[in-house]
Protein backbone atom coordinates (compact mmCIF):
# COMPACT_ATOMS: atom_id res chain seq x y z
CA UNK A 1 0.00 0.00 0.00
CA UNK A 2 1.42 3.53 -0.76
CA UNK A 3 -0.39 6.86 -0.29
CA UNK A 4 0.34 10.13 -2.28
CA UNK A 5 0.95 11.94 0.07
CA UNK A 6 0.57 15.33 -1.54
CA UNK A 7 -1.55 15.83 -4.86
CA UNK A 8 -3.99 18.96 -6.69
CA UNK A 9 -7.06 17.19 -6.99
CA UNK A 10 -8.97 19.87 -7.61
CA UNK A 11 -6.87 21.60 -10.33
CA UNK A 12 -8.33 22.90 -13.49
CA UNK A 13 -5.78 20.38 -15.07
CA UNK A 14 -7.92 17.40 -13.82
CA UNK A 15 -11.77 17.60 -15.22
CA UNK A 16 -14.68 16.07 -12.21
CA UNK A 17 -15.55 13.37 -14.66
CA UNK A 18 -12.04 11.99 -14.79
CA UNK A 19 -11.51 11.68 -11.07
CA UNK A 20 -12.72 7.44 -10.98
CA UNK A 21 -10.50 6.31 -13.68
CA UNK A 22 -7.71 8.66 -11.96
CA UNK A 23 -8.27 6.93 -8.72
CA UNK A 24 -8.67 3.32 -10.48
CA UNK A 25 -5.80 4.12 -12.10
CA UNK A 26 -4.08 4.83 -8.52
CA UNK A 27 -5.22 1.99 -7.17
CA UNK A 28 -4.11 -0.58 -9.42
CA UNK A 29 -0.76 0.81 -9.18
CA UNK A 30 -0.87 0.11 -5.63
CA UNK A 31 -1.88 3.79 -4.64
CA UNK A 32 -4.49 3.08 -2.30
CA UNK A 33 -4.78 6.84 -0.61
CA UNK A 34 -4.49 10.16 -2.08
CA UNK A 35 -3.89 13.22 -0.22
CA UNK A 36 -5.12 16.50 -1.54
CA UNK A 37 -4.57 19.89 -1.22
CA UNK A 38 -6.25 23.06 -1.56
CA UNK A 39 -4.32 26.35 -2.30
CA UNK A 40 -6.97 29.29 -2.84
CA UNK A 41 -9.96 30.72 -1.79
CA UNK A 42 -11.87 29.15 -4.31
CA UNK A 43 -10.45 25.17 -4.23
CA UNK A 44 -11.19 25.07 -0.77
CA UNK A 45 -14.85 23.24 -0.57
CA UNK A 46 -14.11 21.67 -3.76
CA UNK A 47 -10.82 19.17 -2.33
CA UNK A 48 -13.26 18.89 0.86
CA UNK A 49 -15.64 17.49 -1.19
CA UNK A 50 -13.47 14.93 -3.27
CA UNK A 51 -12.70 14.02 -0.09
CA UNK A 52 -16.46 13.66 1.01
CA UNK A 53 -17.38 11.86 -2.04
CA UNK A 54 -14.29 9.29 -2.18
CA UNK A 55 -13.10 7.12 1.21
CA UNK A 56 -9.67 6.84 -0.66
CA UNK A 57 -9.15 10.70 -0.80
CA UNK A 58 -8.13 12.76 2.48
CA UNK A 59 -7.68 16.71 2.02
CA UNK A 60 -5.58 19.54 3.51
CA UNK A 61 -6.74 23.08 3.54
CA UNK A 62 -4.79 26.05 3.50
CA UNK A 63 -3.73 29.26 0.79
CA UNK A 64 -0.43 28.40 -0.76
CA UNK A 65 2.25 31.47 -0.52
CA UNK A 66 1.76 32.65 -3.85
CA UNK A 67 -2.07 33.41 -3.78
CA UNK A 68 -1.53 35.72 -0.35
CA UNK A 69 -2.56 38.44 -2.46
CA UNK A 70 -5.59 37.59 -3.67
CA UNK A 71 -6.66 36.24 -0.27
CA UNK A 72 -8.91 38.25 2.17
CA UNK A 73 -7.07 39.06 5.91
CA UNK A 74 -9.36 36.57 7.73
CA UNK A 75 -8.59 33.27 5.59
CA UNK A 76 -9.05 31.47 9.18
CA UNK A 77 -13.02 32.06 8.73
CA UNK A 78 -13.05 30.40 5.35
CA UNK A 79 -11.18 27.19 6.72
CA UNK A 80 -11.96 27.24 10.19
CA UNK A 81 -15.56 25.70 10.70
CA UNK A 82 -14.11 22.44 8.15
CA UNK A 83 -10.74 21.47 10.64
CA UNK A 84 -13.11 19.34 12.80
CA UNK A 85 -13.89 17.37 9.81
CA UNK A 86 -12.17 13.60 10.06
CA UNK A 87 -11.84 14.10 6.15
CA UNK A 88 -9.60 16.90 6.85
CA UNK A 89 -5.83 15.52 7.68
CA UNK A 90 -3.35 18.35 8.00
CA UNK A 91 -3.40 21.97 7.18
CA UNK A 92 -1.67 23.08 3.79
CA UNK A 93 -0.36 23.66 1.68
CA UNK A 94 1.01 26.98 2.75
CA UNK A 95 4.32 28.12 3.34
CA UNK A 96 7.04 30.53 2.06
CA UNK A 97 7.82 31.07 -1.86
CA UNK A 98 10.92 33.93 -2.96
CA UNK A 99 11.11 32.18 -6.64
CA UNK A 100 8.31 34.01 -7.85
CA UNK A 101 8.06 37.94 -8.59
CA UNK A 102 6.15 40.19 -6.27
CA UNK A 103 2.88 40.95 -8.23
CA UNK A 104 1.61 44.23 -9.34
CA UNK A 105 1.37 46.83 -6.73
CA UNK A 106 3.38 45.08 -4.02
CA UNK A 107 6.90 45.34 -3.05
CA UNK A 108 8.71 42.26 -2.79
CA UNK A 109 9.55 43.27 0.97
CA UNK A 110 5.72 43.16 1.84
CA UNK A 111 4.47 40.61 -0.45
CA UNK A 112 7.25 38.02 1.53
CA UNK A 113 6.22 39.34 4.89
CA UNK A 114 2.51 38.56 3.99
CA UNK A 115 3.55 35.19 3.16
CA UNK A 116 5.03 34.94 6.68
CA UNK A 117 2.21 36.35 8.38
CA UNK A 118 0.37 33.89 6.93
CA UNK A 119 2.01 30.91 7.35
CA UNK A 120 2.04 31.66 11.28
CA UNK A 121 -1.76 32.25 11.07
CA UNK A 122 -1.51 28.72 9.41
CA UNK A 123 0.29 27.21 12.06
CA UNK A 124 -1.97 29.35 14.51
CA UNK A 125 -4.84 27.27 13.76
CA UNK A 126 -2.87 24.20 12.87
CA UNK A 127 -2.21 24.26 16.79
CA UNK A 128 -5.61 25.10 18.21
CA UNK A 129 -7.27 22.28 16.12
CA UNK A 130 -4.42 19.33 16.46
CA UNK A 131 -3.18 19.09 13.22
CA UNK A 132 0.51 19.13 11.33
CA UNK A 133 1.30 21.34 8.70
CA UNK A 134 2.52 21.09 4.83
CA UNK A 135 4.57 23.52 3.64
CA UNK A 136 6.17 25.20 0.20
CA UNK A 137 9.52 26.84 0.22
CA UNK A 138 11.24 27.64 -2.86
CA UNK A 139 13.51 30.26 -3.58
CA UNK A 140 15.75 31.91 -6.88
CA UNK A 141 18.69 30.58 -5.44
CA UNK A 142 19.89 30.30 -1.76
CA UNK A 143 17.91 28.83 0.99
CA UNK A 144 16.52 32.26 2.85
CA UNK A 145 12.07 30.83 2.05
CA UNK A 146 13.51 27.98 4.15
CA UNK A 147 15.37 29.44 6.49
CA UNK A 148 12.33 31.90 7.10
CA UNK A 149 10.01 28.79 7.27
CA UNK A 150 12.03 26.58 9.56
CA UNK A 151 12.33 29.97 11.93
CA UNK A 152 8.75 30.03 12.31
CA UNK A 153 7.78 26.48 12.69
CA UNK A 154 10.54 26.09 15.90
CA UNK A 155 8.28 28.45 17.83
CA UNK A 156 5.48 25.64 17.19
CA UNK A 157 7.73 22.15 16.61
CA UNK A 158 7.14 21.59 20.82
CA UNK A 159 3.37 20.56 19.98
CA UNK A 160 2.85 20.21 15.98
CA UNK A 161 4.84 18.78 12.91
CA UNK A 162 5.50 20.29 9.31
CA UNK A 163 6.61 18.23 6.44
CA UNK A 164 8.95 20.35 3.75
CA UNK A 165 6.99 18.81 0.84
CA UNK A 166 8.90 18.53 -2.75
CA UNK A 167 12.13 18.46 -1.00
CA UNK A 168 14.52 18.94 -3.21
CA UNK A 169 17.81 20.04 -1.68
CA UNK A 170 21.63 17.79 -0.59
CA UNK A 171 21.49 16.01 2.63
CA UNK A 172 22.88 18.69 4.51
CA UNK A 173 20.18 20.73 4.13
CA UNK A 174 17.45 18.21 4.84
CA UNK A 175 19.35 17.33 8.01
CA UNK A 176 18.44 21.06 9.11
CA UNK A 177 14.95 20.27 8.24
CA UNK A 178 14.74 17.14 10.26
CA UNK A 179 17.06 18.57 13.55
CA UNK A 180 14.20 21.07 13.59
CA UNK A 181 11.85 18.24 13.92
CA UNK A 182 9.96 18.29 10.60
CA UNK A 183 9.27 15.53 8.15
CA UNK A 184 10.67 15.80 4.13
CA UNK A 185 8.73 14.20 1.07
CA UNK A 186 10.48 13.18 -2.21
CA UNK A 187 8.32 13.86 -5.48
CA UNK A 188 9.32 12.53 -8.76
CA UNK A 189 12.22 15.10 -9.42
CA UNK A 190 13.87 11.65 -7.41
CA UNK A 191 13.47 9.91 -10.35
CA UNK A 192 15.51 12.74 -12.58
CA UNK A 193 18.71 11.66 -13.43
CA UNK A 194 20.22 14.72 -13.12
CA UNK A 195 18.75 15.16 -9.56
CA UNK A 196 22.37 13.94 -7.85
CA UNK A 197 21.43 16.16 -4.61
CA UNK A 198 17.75 14.72 -4.26
CA UNK A 199 19.39 11.37 -5.09
CA UNK A 200 21.92 11.79 -2.02
CA UNK A 201 19.11 13.04 0.07
CA UNK A 202 16.82 9.74 -0.87
CA UNK A 203 20.28 7.38 0.40
CA UNK A 204 20.95 9.47 3.51
CA UNK A 205 17.97 10.54 5.43
CA UNK A 206 16.63 7.97 7.87
CA UNK A 207 13.58 5.59 7.76
CA UNK A 208 10.36 7.18 9.11
CA UNK A 209 11.80 10.78 8.07
CA UNK A 210 10.04 10.92 4.53
CA UNK A 211 7.25 10.55 2.55
CA UNK A 212 6.34 10.21 -1.02
CA UNK A 213 4.58 12.15 -3.20
CA UNK A 214 3.55 13.29 -7.14
CA UNK A 215 2.18 17.15 -6.31
CA UNK A 216 0.44 15.76 -9.68
CA UNK A 217 -0.82 17.45 -11.92
CA UNK A 218 2.61 18.80 -11.61
CA UNK A 219 6.48 17.21 -11.81
CA UNK A 220 5.83 14.00 -13.41
CA UNK A 221 8.45 11.34 -12.59
CA UNK A 222 10.38 9.56 -15.56
CA UNK A 223 9.39 8.24 -17.77
CA UNK A 224 6.60 10.24 -18.41
CA UNK A 225 8.38 13.19 -17.29
CA UNK A 226 6.71 16.91 -19.22
CA UNK A 227 3.69 14.95 -19.06
CA UNK A 228 0.74 15.58 -16.76
CA UNK A 229 1.47 14.14 -13.55
CA UNK A 230 -1.13 11.70 -12.02
CA UNK A 231 -1.05 9.85 -8.49
CA UNK A 232 -0.96 6.41 -10.08
CA UNK A 233 2.93 7.99 -10.75
CA UNK A 234 3.73 7.51 -7.03
CA UNK A 235 4.45 4.25 -7.69
CA UNK A 236 7.43 5.22 -9.64
CA UNK A 237 8.54 7.30 -7.30
CA UNK A 238 8.63 4.71 -4.78
CA UNK A 239 10.11 2.28 -6.85
CA UNK A 240 13.36 4.86 -7.66
CA UNK A 241 13.43 5.73 -4.35
CA UNK A 242 13.65 1.76 -3.01
CA UNK A 243 16.51 1.40 -5.23
CA UNK A 244 18.68 4.30 -4.02
CA UNK A 245 17.82 3.10 -0.57
CA UNK A 246 18.75 -0.66 -1.46
CA UNK A 247 15.34 -1.84 -0.22
CA UNK A 248 12.76 -3.72 -1.73
CA UNK A 249 9.45 -1.70 -2.72
CA UNK A 250 7.09 -3.52 0.20
CA UNK A 251 10.13 -2.23 2.85
CA UNK A 252 9.61 1.65 1.62
CA UNK A 253 6.12 0.88 1.81
CA UNK A 254 5.56 -0.16 4.83
CA UNK A 255 8.15 2.96 6.44
CA UNK A 256 6.30 5.42 4.30
CA UNK A 257 3.28 4.42 5.48
CA UNK A 258 3.84 4.62 9.38
CA UNK A 259 5.03 8.15 8.58
CA UNK A 260 2.03 8.70 6.17
CA UNK A 261 -0.59 7.43 8.93
CA UNK A 262 1.01 9.41 12.02
CA UNK A 263 1.81 12.83 10.53
CA UNK A 264 -1.68 13.15 9.07
CA UNK A 265 -3.00 11.38 11.64
CA UNK A 266 -5.46 8.45 9.95
CA UNK A 267 -6.41 5.22 11.29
Amino acid sequence: MLTDSHCHLASHKFTPDEIPTILQNALNAGVNRLITLATDESDQLPNLQLATDHPEIYTCLGIHPCDVHNTRDDFETLIAPHLSNPKVAAIGETGLDYFHPAPDGWTTENYHQRQRDFLRQHFELAKEHNLNVVIHTRDKKGNESLDHALEIFRDYSPTLKAVFHCFPGPPELAQRVLDAGALISFTGIATFKNATAVHETVKAVPAGSFMVETDAPYLAPEPHRGSRCEPAHTRLTAEKIAALRDISIQQLAAETEQTTQSFFRLS
